[in-house]
């Protein structure tokens, strides 16, 4: 397989996608922080010196969503249409699982936007937590599915 982020010497290049076709493409990516109890009971209870927790997240991960191309060398810069998250409440981990889930009708995809804006929104509730619960873990952050451009369709099966 060819990597596409290398030139003919082997040396770090953006994709040229100017000749590719603007279609609509979509990703959702998702992630998990996986906090104690008591750090769970602070956020859903409101009760943290810090303010919204998963307000601010959602905010982050759109945030950082639209910064992908700034934090990840060889991502282009997008005008993306749409960001959308969703946050679920997961008592029996205790955590949060966050989705992000990215659009625009261009050129290139949208995965590395959805990857970065769940990074970044779960990041932010550790920073946010992280006078409570030191022992926090960021895991499982995948790709869920995408939609449009040329290598067609992904939808992650459910284990």
């Amino acid at each position: 397989m060819e990597l596409t982020h290398l030139d003919e010497n082997d040396k770090p290049k953006m994709v040229d996608v100017s000749n590719k076709d603007n279609t609509t493409r979509v990703a959702t990516a998702s992630g998990e922080i996986v906090v104690t109890k008591e750090a769970y009971e602070a956020v859903v209870n409101q009760k943290t010196k810090k303010g919204p927790v998963l307000q601010t997240a959602v905010i982050s991960a759109i945030m950082g969503a639209k910064k992908t191309s700034e934090l990840i060398p060889m991502c282009h810069p997008l005008m993306l249409t749409s960001i959308k998250t969703d946050i679920q409440e997961i008592p029996s981990l205790p955590g949060f699982r966050l989705f992000v889930t990215a659009k625009l009708t261009g050129k290139t995809g949208v995965e590395m936007e959805a990857l970065t804006g769940v990074s970044i929104g779960l990041l932010t509730i550790y920073d946010m937590l992280k006078a409570i619960d030191k022992s926090m873990v960021i895991q499982n952050i995948q790709l869920e599915s995408k939609t449009g451009g040329k290598s067609g369709d992904f939808r992650r099966k459910k284990s």
